[in-house]
């Protein structure tokens, strides 16, 4: 408990001071000035502990610590604003469910697949599987967070089917590969873990994976999401 007080006050003084001669100043006295008549010696003493009212900390420690929190804020901030849902009223189950996910697909925790089956603009129905974490690197998600876009498979994703056209494609992302041609139906093969997500929904999704019921949305006729944690083979 003492160690978690002494690294709070650490914490605490590399916050307030931005830079190391500046903590220094703060420890000295109006009195040391008078007696030392140098304020560079004044402030080595104080680096050396021999003068000071508080924590006597060494400028190696203060410039790593002042580090580590200038790079734990700018990746809060840059978390903030990477995240597309952020600040978004969502009512739609759907696009809660991309909201709740939305960080660990960016961050590579996770890597989920979207089933989606609905119309197209032409009024056909089209079905397919989207890599999301691919997706969400490869374009801006706030608009279909604001509602204003939908969310739909393209012949570019994972999986594709038009069910007037008959138009049927599949191709591998950064994250998975696609097995087609199996008797279990289709599979995905995760390039980072190398398990394979099983869509089937009659039998288990596989290793590390989850499958959701099929979601209540006013947005789409179905949709399903395959969420992967995903663990570096060793």
């Amino acid at each position: 408990m003492e160690d978690d007080n002494a690294a709070g006050a650490l914490d605490n003084i590399v916050t307030e001071f931005n830079t190391y001669e500046d903590f220094l100043d703060s420890q000295i006295t109006s009195l040391d000035l008078y007696y030392l008549e140098d304020e560079e010696l004044a402030r080595q003493l104080v680096e050396l502990g021999y003068r000071g009212s508080g924590e006597v900390l060494k400028r190696e420690e203060f410039e790593s610590r002042k580090a580590a929190a200038e790079a734990s804020r700018l990746s809060k901030r840059s978390q903030q604003k990477t995240l597309a849902s952020a600040g978004k009223e969502l009512k739609d189950n759907f696009l809660k469910a991309l909201a709740q996910r939305e960080e660990a697909n960016r961050s590579g925790k996770m890597t989920s697949i979207i089933f989606i089956r609905d119309r197209n603009s032409h009024g056909q129905e089209i079905s397919g599987y989207i890599d999301y974490a691919h997706r969400l690197k490869t374009e801006e998600f706030e608009p279909y967070f604001y509602g204003k876009k939908r969310l739909l498979p393209r012949p570019t994703d994972l999986s594709f089917y038009n069910w007037e056209t008959q138009v049927s494609t599949s191709n591998p992302s950064p994250n998975y590969q696609v097995i087609a041609e199996n008797s279990s139906g289709l599979l995905f093969k995760n390039k980072r873990d190398r398990k394979i997500l099983n869509v089937d929904p009659n039998v288990s999704p596989g290793d590390n994976s989850t499958q959701t019921p099929p979601i209540q949305t006013a947005l789409y006729i179905q949709a399903v999401i395959y969420d992967h944690i995903t663990r570096r083979k060793t």
